[in-house]
């Protein structure tokens, strides 16, 4: 199973989208608010390349997107 983190914010409509999607798929995730938590925002933007979109979705310590599904 791959090691999957998702970095969101709260109220955020495209991050409950991907965690929903990630759960109804039976795929663990671990999910970091990067707006509450500037330790997340930094390793976030580390992978985004300081882009704030989110969410962003991390898989084996690789970006694999920013948004979800093109949003976000």
């Amino acid at each position: 199973m791959p090691d999957v983190v998702i970095y969101t914010k709260p109220g955020c409509p495209y991050c409950s989208k991907a965690k929903t999607w990630y759960k109804e798929e039976g795929i663990d995730f671990v999910e970091k608010n990067a707006q509450d938590n500037l330790a997340f925002r930094r390793e976030m933007f580390e992978f985004s390349n300081n882009d704030p979109t989110v969410p962003v979705i991390v898989v084996d310590g690789k970006l694999k997107e920013i948004g979800w599904q093109g949003r976000g």
